[in-house]
């Protein structure tokens, strides 16, 4: 059973009409209509071509632009250079996976405060931020070993698979392969 996506039209004047509620709205209410886990479709009103991950790219960059960006200069750069590279395509599903484990890890902390303290947790104050900033490095360092570690079993994959690639296509002496000069060689 598909959930229906709430519309979005977003007019060349570039207002944007919350179809559900036949209103206009703004970019703040459409970042609170993701915050509140509302599914979305933002389309372009002229033309119906959905535009829902520029309208994203754009919540998000005023959110870099705010007062806490999430994003260094180096992932930024890291992210344009992976752009028209051949991983290019694995980057996304690898960035969505941690992110949901990140949520995972975010939501299980969050229940475990609500069995200590109760429905009356701190999770929206001060003290809770301040709780954080105690765990944080403990949490970095967490998530950096599990990095570490999904990137060395992601490096020993490709490696099996080249050398599963090498034993497939090798006896085929292809010019472009390495090896196959060398077996040209041992022919003569």
């Amino acid at each position: 059973m598909s959930v229906e996506k709430r519309v979005i039209k977003k007019y060349p004047n570039r207002r944007l009409y919350d179809t559900a509620t036949s209103s206009y709205i703004t970019l703040g209410d459409v970042k609170q209509l993701v915050l509140d886990n509302v599914d979305i479709q933002v389309v372009d009103a002229k033309t119906q071509e959905d535009i829902t991950r520029s309208v994203l790219l754009q919540i998000i960059l005023e959110e870099e632009n705010g007062g806490m960006p999430m994003f260094s200069y180096e992932v930024l750069t890291q992210f344009i250079r992976y752009y028209g590279q051949a991983m290019q395509g694995m980057m996304g599903p690898f960035l969505e996976k941690n992110l949901q484990l990140f949520s995972q890890l975010q939501q299980k902390m969050q229940e475990q405060t609500r069995a200590i303290y109760g429905d009356n947790a701190m999770l929206n104050t001060p003290l809770w931020g301040e709780f954080m900033k105690l765990q944080g490095p403990a949490i970095q360092n967490m998530m950096a070993n599990y990095m570490e570690q999904s990137t060395g079993m992601f490096l020993e994959m490709q490696n099996r698979m080249q050398e599963q690639t090498k034993q497939l296509f090798g006896g085929f002496g292809f010019p472009a392969y390495p090896g196959a000069e060398e077996k040209d060689k041992d022919k003569s």
